[in-house]
């Protein structure tokens, strides 16, 4: 169902803190493949301690949307992370400032251990001198004991949920302020979608912001605070997500009845 001529239910995202300027401030980012354009000039809005969602169908260019707000991709548009600008920014610039990503596939090292991975995660707080990041790593073994449990394992030994922990607790390593993640309930069992997405409102209430493409837009607007609907390379509609969650345009094309298993992961 195309919401492409739709009014947003909010012309601008709703702040937390009406004062406080966004933490990720997104203008008119463009990206093409060749002569196709995936983005077609989009704005967003992360605040501090937000948990932000951007739902929609296969194809819409949600994965296209983290991969060029991190670097991975060429774009066009502003980008104003944790008040600096940025134009078609540099990945490893973006980490050292507290963007962190959690890519679709994990991309973890299978052959090392749960630990080794984990480290690698604080590489650069490493070599700016930083070596509080071991605390960071007993904070991060106290949120997923199970990682803690298979700290000597290889990382390809590990279950489908296990490897989703450890992909997120690598990025959490960097101390990140803001932490993007694609699909994290991809082929996950319903059991597991709800621990992580409980992890999510954990994170929160530490200080880290979150901005979360997922395909289970019931869970994903259960716990966001704002959502935004991609369709066709650009936003058909966005607001508070419990609104989005209400509105029947949404109901009808992502939470009605051809997504009724969604109930299961998200209660």
């Amino acid at each position: 169902m195309n919401m492409s001529n739709t009014a947003s239910i909010h012309e601008e995202p709703v702040a937390m803190t009406a004062s406080a300027a966004p933490l990720l401030d997104v203008k008119g980012l463009r990206v093409a493949y060749g002569k196709v354009e995936a983005l077609t000039g989009v704005d967003l809005q992360v605040r501090e301690g937000q948990i932000v969602t951007v739902i929609g169908p296969n194809g819409a260019g949600k994965t296209t949307l983290l991969s060029a707000i991190m670097g991975l991709l060429p774009s066009r548009g502003d980008i104003h992370f944790d008040d600096i600008h940025y134009i078609s920014p540099e990945v490893e610039i973006l980490v050292g400032r507290g963007l962190g990503l959690v890519p679709e596939k994990r991309e973890l090292f299978s052959t090392m251990t749960v630990e080794d991975n984990l480290l690698l995660g604080a590489f650069q707080r490493y070599r700016r001198g930083d070596d509080s990041f071991e605390i960071t790593l007993a904070e991060i073994y106290s949120l997923f004991p199970r990682l803690w449990e298979r700290r000597h394992q290889q990382a390809g030994t590990l279950s489908g949920g296990e490897r989703q922990m450890l992909a997120i607790g690598r990025a959490m390593m960097g101390k990140p302020k803001l932490l993007m993640l694609d699909e994290p309930s991809l082929g996950l069992a319903p059991l597991i979608t709800r621990e992580i997405f409980r992890i999510f409102a954990d994170l929160r209430r530490q200080g880290v912001a979150i901005l979360l493409v997922e395909q289970n837009a019931r869970a994903a607007l259960k716990v966001a605070d704002y959502a935004y609907v991609l369709e066709g390379g650009q936003f058909a509609m966005h607001g508070p997500a419990a609104d989005l969650a209400n509105d029947s345009r949404v109901i009808d094309a992502y939470l009605g009845l051809a997504s009724k298993h969604q109930e299961l992961l998200s209660s």
